[in-house]
């Protein structure tokens, strides 16, 4: 056979170039005819260098004039590239102005040979315990949405979970209803140990064979061979984080995220998807099912459901007061402030020991939550209030432990440099005093206070996952708040100045999610639970709070970024870099003609600076905001794609990084 009549492959190189985002056409000699298909691993010469590329599919005729390469090698007859992720995976990067090959390197992990040539298990009949679904009746048309998931109606949902509910048993029972069909499905979570749970939960009624749990954590082969198991059918349902979304599942009928407002589901590397995001564009692509869970709620999730793309799961407003703790909030009222007048100024006031100790007495355990870890993570100074920087790199000041004299001196946090005779750069005064007080400090503070009790600490790289039932302190940074068993007597909430003051458009929304995540843990009201916020009654974010009320909080956000034009009213994109690889990019990019031009202002805070390939990092970094109606969405991440594929072009290496819609706008 001459190389004429040979077979003709579509390739996709995985290559760093923007502009080189497309197919190549390649013959496939007579020894890789039978392996070469669709899906598969391929290596090939590109530019005189051997690449990696997935063969897209096979055509009968080539457009290009000049002479075809051959395929090197098929690394593996294994098709790991399925249809629906090479679809979904083209809408990603067409979403976020990036590459197929940044998406395709998200969604598939590296090849383990070994695992994959071990014997297939066979696929096992679906055995399903019987779903009782009676818990879903609490929610307004939950019985009927479980309905409409068996029926293969493809529904979707914004559910908000209520206070105490046993969540992950409920998202089980949605995916073992898909699977109940001969469907599959993907639960997405934002950490591993929601992902314990739910997996637990998925393997009680689908057995362990049938649900598997994907993280980034876990060894090559062993990764690989679970991902195998959704990529072949062993799995029915596949329990992961963030990338997990992008489980290649023969025939999905359900994908869910969990707290989707979690930054963990945002993607840190390029094109910089968001799980719900991809989410979204999946059950679009493949005509599922969808579910964006949660205690709270997002402002993104609100438009879906104000837009009828999705519809609200929520409980009734009865089944809502029987569930949820007792929330108050010290010196909410002049009576509250006559019994102790101290109430609103107080970081632990005399209703919130009261609390601690009635829990105590009655034997059940006691949440602490606080916005930071360590001693005192944040001084300033006591007369003035500026903030304590270091006088060596002007990095900022704080005790990290209590005990002896080093300790109890002031040591920088970017240098470790300690400073004993600190002294204010702006009045002169000597004396500190704390911004944030920490979860160690916080944890010594309750010790003295309640002798004799186990005092239990969760933060940090020592999270704890579940405390025993009995009287108990858990100190815990946010998001690091252990299950109790029985659920907690009562929770402090302190220090909720320090999550609202924060310079974020999502601060507020974060605030009651964190909140909302620690209260859902305490028993309900009428088993004496008791929930005690430590900030201003009168912001809106607390009194939601109060009234448990996140469907809410949620359409007044969605009404103000309305309002001043911010996502998700619009589309946004972050644009960083060096001022000179700005301007160059913007020079030649193509933008909807109603593009608004945001900045330059520095870079926030805390981001990460824009890096391409080998080039060197930018000092000074500036982000440039670029604003457009959410109709003119797509024509902004096209012509940001294009442009970024004629600097590559153009070996243009100034290094700039392109954000659609970024989590920290700033």
């Amino acid at each position: 056979m001459n190389a004429e009549q040979l077979p003709i492959a579509r390739v996709l190189p995985l290559l760093p170039l923007a502009h080189l985002d497309r197919e190549f056409d390649y013959l496939v000699p007579a020894e890789f005819d039978e392996a070469a298909q669709p899906g598969v691993r391929v290596r090939i010469r590109f530019a005189g260098r051997l690449v990696d590329g997935y063969l897209l599919e096979r055509v009968p005729s080539s457009d290009h004039q000049g002479k075809l390469g051959s395929l090197d090698r098929v690394v593996s007859p294994e098709r790991v590239l399925t249809p629906e992720i090479a679809t979904l995976a083209t809408a990603v990067a067409a979403r976020y102005a990036g590459t197929r090959s940044d998406v395709l390197r998200l969604a598939i992990p590296p090849r383990h040979a070994r695992t994959e040539n071990e014997d297939q298990a066979p696929v096992p009949a679906a055995e399903v315990t019987p779903i009782d679904t009676v818990a879903w009746d609490r929610y307004s048309h939950g019985t009927a949405f479980v309905d409409a998931l068996g029926a293969g109606r493809a529904p979707r949902a914004a559910w908000q979970a209520l206070p105490g509910e046993d969540w992950p048993r409920r998202l089980a029972e949605l995916a073992a209803t898909v699977v109940e069909r001969g469907e599959q499905a993907v639960i997405v979570v934002p950490d591993q140990r929601d992902l314990d749970r739910v997996h637990a939960a998925c393997v009680d009624l689908v057995g362990k064979s049938r649900a598997v749990a994907l993280a980034a954590g876990l060894g090559p082969a062993a990764r690989y061979r679970r991902w195998l198991a959704a990529l072949r059918g062993t799995a029915a349902i596949v329990v992961g984080t963030r990338s997990a979304v992008f489980a290649p599942v023969p025939r999905i009928g359900l994908v869910v995220v969990w707290d989707d407002g979690d930054d963990s589901n945002a993607e840190l590397r390029a094109p910089y998807p968001h799980v719900r995001e991809v989410a979204l564009l999946r059950a679009h692509e493949a005509g599922c099912g969808f579910v964006a869970g949660g205690f709270a709620r997002t402002a993104e999730v609100q438009s879906l459901v104000e837009s009828g793309w999705a519809h609200d799961l929520v409980a009734a407003r009865g089944t809502l007061r029987e569930c949820s703790p007792h929330i108050t909030v010290p010196g909410d009222s002049d009576h509250a402030l006559e019994r102790d007048p101290t109430a609103a100024q107080a970081r632990l006031p005399a209703v919130a020991f009261a609390a601690v100790r009635s829990s105590l007495d009655a034997g059940h355990p006691v949440l602490v939550q606080v916005p930071r870890r360590g001693y005192l993570p944040s001084l300033a100074c006591a007369k003035c209030r500026a903030p304590a920087r270091c006088r060596r790199c002007n990095g900022p000041l704080a005790l990290p432990s209590g005990g002896d004299d080093v300790a109890s001196s002031p040591t920088c946090r970017w240098c470790g440099i300690a400073d004993p005779s600190y002294r204010c750069k702006v009045c002169g005064s000597r004396a500190l005093r704390a911004l944030v007080i920490g979860a160690g400090r916080t944890a010594e503070e309750l010790g003295r206070a309640f002798p004799g009790v186990v005092v239990v600490n969760s933060g940090g790289s020592e999270v704890v996952d579940t405390v025993k039932a009995g009287p108990r302190l858990v100190v815990a940074t946010v998001g690091a708040e252990p299950v109790a068993v029985g659920g907690y007597g009562s929770a402090l909430l302190l220090d909720g100045w320090a999550l609202l003051s924060r310079a974020d458009l999502r601060a507020t929304e974060e605030a009651l999610r964190r909140w909302m995540s620690a209260a859902a843990l305490v028993r309900s009201g009428a088993d004496g639970g008791r929930v005690i916020v430590v900030a201003d009654p009168g912001i809106p974010t607390v009194q939601a709070l109060v009234r448990w009320d996140p469907v809410g909080h949620a359409q007044t956000q969605l009404a103000e970024r309305a309002e001043v034009r911010l996502p998700p009213a619009v589309r946004v994109a972050a644009v960083d870099g060096s001022a000179s690889a700005i301007a160059a990019l913007l020079e030649i990019a193509e933008l909807p003609t109603d593009t608004e031009q945001l900045g330059p202002v520095p870079l926030p805070e805390g981001a990460r600076k824009p890096f391409a390939g080998d080039a060197v990092e930018p000092i000074e970094v500036e982000r440039m905001l670029l604003r457009v109606p959410r109709s003119a969405g797509a024509a902004l991440s096209r012509a940001l794609a294009d442009a970024q594929a004629n600097r590559s072009a153009r070996k243009n290496d100034l290094p700039v990084r392109v954000q659609i819609d970024p989590v920290d706008i700033g």
